[in-house]
């Protein structure tokens, strides 16, 4: 008996280092999880402010779980699950045909939620896509990970034929997707991403003329005309074994003498907002994240409350809510999000966009305000 339970064990033991060693493989070897930072990029990594023993650091302490929710409760509830979590079928969306890519009026800025944080925006004349993600899933594995809600997106990436930049908040598979990157960079002229990520986009083809990596607070004339802003973010990095932290994560400020646009990416609520607005805003436009948040990680994304409170803050006119009803990444129902936001912003009389995804606005012209989710929900 204790000859069978000792080769059992010796077989648990064999086929878990077995397993590890086939992960660390894959995360070595597998091109999805970017590369590492050359030389001179290490160098600007080390007189950033926020860079410290080896990593970024958010600008107050953020903490990546609450101390009043213990870590297993997370986990049980996870595994347990939710209700409504996922809708019962496709999330409505508008179809983009990609010929209105070429609209390029100077005197306007047209916006396209595409789901999730990819936003197409039209800012004066040039096209801008932020954090692109055309992926099924938001994970390295085509297999596992969390699902897109819809099979069938408003844009495909091959249909698009000409980005004149990509900008980049982080890199967490569901804003800095491999795939939609490699099909997207000979499309583009420039990328703009915090410090580290250059690394990642030239390991997948990006030639490094193309990148523009930037500090927070560091600006970048891209014209004569407009100038983006790295700002702080308070949030996290990370897509491998042993990255935590290793690459910046932050917003990105679109800025013109006559308008003005602020893109959150990821992000806690922190005091940081109030100083955004109050050296670059007020913004006609704040696309901020309302979805995966949870009490057990209450520091790292916004509760919808705090969204507007943030929106508030950077003395913003109209809010787009993003990083929603695409992706399954909390326990909350996946209509939550925008009915608690869509609450707040009522009793604080702000102007909230609701755009269907693939539903574009003009700034300064009608804002789509139908809460297309009630009906969708229930389907």
């Amino acid at each position: 008996m204790k000859k069978v339970l000792k080769m059992i064990l010796l077989s648990i033991l064999i086929s878990t280092i077995t397993i590890a060693f086939g992960i660390i493989i894959f995360v070595s070897c597998s091109p999805t999880f970017g590369g590492k930072p050359k030389k001179a990029t290490l160098e600007k990594m080390k007189k950033s402010n926020n860079f410290n023993n080896g990593k970024f650091h958010n600008l107050i302490d953020t903490p990546m779980n609450s101390v009043d929710v213990s870590f297993f409760k997370t986990m049980k509830d996870f595994i347990k699950g939710g209700e409504n979590r996922v809708p019962n079928s496709a999330v409505p969306y508008q179809k983009i045909d990609s010929s209105e890519l070429n609209y390029r009026n100077a005197d306007e800025v047209k916006v396209t939620w595409l789901g999730h944080s990819s936003v197409l925006i039209s800012f004066e004349g040039h096209v801008f896509l932020t954090d692109p993600m055309f992926g099924k899933r938001a994970s390295p594995l085509s297999f596992m990970g969390p699902k897109r809600f819809n099979e069938t997106l408003p844009l495909a990436g091959r249909d698009i034929l000409k980005i004149d930049a990509i900008i980049i908040s982080h890199d967490h598979f569901d804003h800095l997707d491999y795939q939609s990157i490699k099909r997207l960079h000979s499309k583009t002229d420039k990328f703009f991403v915090p410090i580290g990520i250059g690394a990642h986009l030239e390991k997948w083809g990006v030639h490094p003329k193309k990148i523009i990596e930037l500090d927070w607070w560091e600006e970048y004339d891209y014209n004569s005309a407009i100038t983006l802003i790295s700002t702080p973010a308070r949030h996290f990095s990370g897509r491998g074994l042993n990255d935590r932290n290793r690459t910046l994560w932050t917003s990105w400020v679109i800025k013109s003498s006559k308008h003005s646009i602020y893109f959150g990416g990821d992000s806690g609520y922190a005091p940081f907002f109030k100083e955004i607005g109050q050296k670059h805003g007020p913004f006609d436009l704040t696309m901020l994240e309302c979805g995966a948040y949870n009490e057990g990680w209450p520091y790292i994304h916004m509760m919808p409350e705090e969204t507007a409170r943030a929106h508030i803050d950077l003395r913003g006119k109209i809010l787009l809510p993003i990083h929603w009803a695409q992706f399954n990444l909390s326990l909350h129902p996946w209509t939550e999000p925008i009915e608690r936001l869509s609450k707040k912003a009522k009793a604080e009389k702000i102007i909230l966009a609701t755009p269907k995804i693939g539903e574009k606005f003009i700034l300064n012209r009608s804002i789509p305000k139908n809460s297309w989710w009630r009906e969708a929900k229930n389907l």
